[in-house]
């Protein structure tokens, strides 16, 4: 593999590890939960896919001296661009996921969609993944993967938000000026999760 493959693999394997307990990427790869190997390799495609699109329609962190992690954000878009994007993915993750994991993902994204969207304000960032591998957690690398995309935000006077299945992590995000400002139990998957929205800081 080249170099940038071979980044690129690090990175993904470190997100697919980070993620593989939340609730929402264990509902969506429901159907390979008999075989971890499999829903892990699933899982790593997944992100492999998430960081593409990242680099097409919005912005993507990865430090290449330490790759164990990486940062995909999505950046307002024009509609069409939005529509195609979710054809495309759509179609990718039906081959992907599996039916049960391809159907959870849907009935997912149709709850979450709308509930961000009453709270959240148009032109908003969106931090779609942050991951770390776990053996590198606590050791600052979510810090260096958020905050060049913060400050950019905070020069373009965006403000930002982000999803969570994770009650642990609240505190962490509201080190870096995230608040949440709605909760709700998604039915799909049973769980609760904190959606959670930064105003642009001044400079």
């Amino acid at each position: 593999m080249t170099n940038t493959n071979v980044l690129e693999q690090t990175v993904v394997t470190a997100l697919a590890e980070a993620l593989c307990d939340d609730p929402f990427y264990a509902a969506i790869t429901v159907d390979f939960e008999a075989d971890e190997a499999a829903r892990r390799a699933v899982l790593t495609e997944y992100c492999r896919y998430s960081l593409r699109e990242g680099r097409h329609l919005g912005a993507v962190v990865i430090l290449n001296d330490d790759p164990h992690g990486g940062a995909i954000w999505t950046l307002p878009q024009a509609p069409e661009v939005v529509q195609q994007a979710a054809a495309a993915k759509h179609a990718a993750f039906a081959a992907l996921l599996g039916p049960r994991g391809f159907d959870n993902y849907r009935a997912i994204l149709a709850f979450m969609e709308p509930a961000a969207h009453a709270v959240i304000p148009a032109h908003t960032w969106y931090l779609s993944i942050l991951g770390v591998a776990p053996h590198r957690q606590g050791q600052g690398l979510g810090r260096a993967l958020l905050e060049p995309t913060l400050r950019h935000a905070d020069q373009n006077g965006s403000g930002c938000f982000l999803e969570t299945f994770s009650r642990a992590t609240l505190s962490f995000y509201r080190r870096f000026g995230f608040n949440a400002v709605a909760a709700h139990l998604e039915p799909t998957i049973g769980a609760h999760y904190w959606i959670m929205l930064r105003e642009p800081h001044s400079l």
